[in-house]
């Protein structure tokens, strides 16, 4: 059997605000809504359906694959941006990337409040890298 991630729904207090924070950060596009769900699809066809909802949200972490040419892309639009980064998911190195498994990688927070991440190589595909646990200084960046 052969099974594949195809979507998610992620809860937010203003579909709109988030889908187009997500999408235009990546790279992306958000979608024509959809009913209640405004989508934003990745480039192996996972999508997220983002909804308005009313009630309080539990903090969901939502992390993207991407080459080393978009990271610095994305990473250079959320400098431009002031959204605040930081190199792990507890806060404790602001304004910088993370170099875990030889690749980098970057956390920050959409509008809803979720933990959105962004990496270069998978987790674990170098445990034996020299540069995990190191972190690098964003010029530029804002934060913490």
């Amino acid at each position: 059997m052969s099974v594949e991630f195809n979507h998610t729904i992620v809860l937010t207090r203003d579909r709109e605000k988030s889908a187009h924070f997500l999408a235009g950060n990546l790279g992306l596009e958000a979608g024509e809504p959809a009913g209640m769900f405004l989508p934003v699809t990745t480039a192996n066809g996972v999508t997220l359906d983002f909804a308005t909802v009313d009630i309080d949200i539990p903090v969901q972490h939502y992390a993207f694959l991407v080459s080393e040419d978009e990271f610095d892309q994305v990473l250079a639009r959320l400098v431009a941006a002031e959204v605040l980064i930081q190199a792990d998911p507890h806060g404790r190195h602001p304004r910088r990337i993370n170099r875990n498994d030889g690749g980098r990688g970057v956390y920050f927070m959409d509008p809803a409040g979720h933990g959105l991440e962004i990496i270069t190589r998978p987790y674990g595909s170098d445990p034996d890298s020299e540069l995990n646990g190191t972190t690098e200084e964003v010029p530029g960046a804002v934060g913490g």
